[in-house]
């Protein structure tokens, strides 16, 4: 057995500050060695994310206990039997839902609907059932989204991880696994935008300002940025929106996003996983439009939208899931966008933690002033 420091959520729902009621906390877990088709991976970045702050706070359940964490890069440090695609010493990046390859959502592009890793993902357990996590009494712990990166080193499948290039920063390369390919395969693969048309996003936190990259770089124009706060409505300025508009007290924001967009946008991307926000989003488009959205509101939360919208304007309502990647396609193809330049996935990270401060960092993620915070390990 192994053993490693790693960040457990016992119970869901307890107050902010979490500083104060503390509902991760960081213990010395016992780490099973990697079995057919597994790796045990080196933690070196993980990600702090909203969809965490969702299992935190209840909104987004999840079996307990878990060890919480889905956004993350390391160092394969040992390859379980069966594993020939990865070595020793190959740096990856981690994908939220592990990709089998063979049931029919695989088989036809749309890896991020994979049935077998759904089915794992909602049983907290890696693709191949098992759960390397326990305490050191014995007791197993739940595995998050196959990842569980708030740890110093993890077990995955290796349909969880995809390998990237040794010269990119882990700090960064951790971004692509949710932020960027959530945000930008919004854009390119379920929106499909076109270069020249116009986009709105609506919710600037991490997913949302990757997404605004991803429209920039596809060449999307005009871009428009909606958030209710203004420092991220600065930063959406730098990186390439032309309408920036403070949501929450400055009157109707479609109606705001008519009138500057002649009409209404081509597409809009809705972050925030709110009902209200994704009304809005859809009433911004244009008669034609397409309404993109990445949020994840509580299971319990209904949308109520003009049916006939859908048919006498042709409008187009889409989920999009890690963003409707195929990650060892995709995930590539975006690090290549940003070593070019053309995709500055560094903007986003505003925040660099240590595993113990990661109660802070959800505070200061659940108060809106960060856009992505990045715990170092080692």
């Amino acid at each position: 057995m192994i053993t490693t420091r790693a960040a457990v959520l016992r119970q869901m729902g307890l107050p902010a500050p979490y500083v104060a009621s503390r509902p991760l906390a960081i213990e010395t877990l016992q780490l099973a060695p990697p079995a057919d088709g597994e790796l045990l991976i080196k933690v070196r970045a993980a990600g702090l994310c909203h969809s965490d702050l969702s299992v935190i706070d209840g909104s987004r359940p999840r079996v307990m206990p878990m060890v919480l964490g889905h956004e993350a890069a390391g160092v394969v440090e040992a390859c379980g039997p069966g594993v020939t695609a990865f070595a020793p010493g190959d740096h990856v990046v981690f994908s939220f839902v592990p990709v089998c390859g063979h049931c029919d959502p695989c088989a036809s592009g749309r890896a991020a609907l994979c049935e077998p890793g759904a089915k794992a993902n909602v049983a907290g357990t890696l693709l191949g059932g098992t759960q390397p996590f326990a305490t050191g009494g014995g007791a197993a712990l739940n595995h998050h989204l196959g990842v569980s990166g708030f740890a110093e080193r993890t077990v995955v499948s290796q349909r969880s991880a995809v390998k990237i290039a040794p010269d990119l920063p882990y700090e960064i390369a951790a971004l692509f696994g949710c932020a960027v390919m959530t945000g930008v395969g919004a854009v390119v693969n379920t929106a499909q935008l076109r270069a020249g048309q116009s986009i709105a996003i609506f919710g600037l936190g991490g997913v949302g300002l990757a997404a605004l990259l991803g429209a920039v770089a596809a060449g999307a124009y005009p871009v428009v940025a909606v958030d209710v706060n203004p420092a991220k409505l600065a930063l959406a300025a730098e990186l390439g929106a032309r309408h920036c508009i403070q949501a929450g007290n400055s009157g109707n924001v479609p109606a705001q996003i008519k009138a500057a967009v002649n009409g209404g946008v081509d597409i809009a991307i809705e972050t925030v996983g709110h009902e209200q926000v994704l009304a809005e989003a859809y009433h911004a488009t244009r008669r034609g439009g397409t309404t993109v959205t990445v949020g994840l509101p509580h299971p319990s939360r209904m949308l109520s939208l003009s049916a006939v919208s859908l048919v006498a304007e042709e409008r187009t309502l889409k989920g999009a899931y890690m963003g409707s990647c195929v990650p060892s396609r995709d995930l590539p193809r975006f690090v290549a966008l940003y070593q070019a330049g053309r995709l500055p996935v560094d903007r986003l990270l505003t925040h660099r933690l240590t595993l113990d401060e990661i109660n802070a960092g959800f505070d200061r993620l659940a108060r809106g002033e960060a856009v992505r915070q990045v715990i170092l390990m080692g």
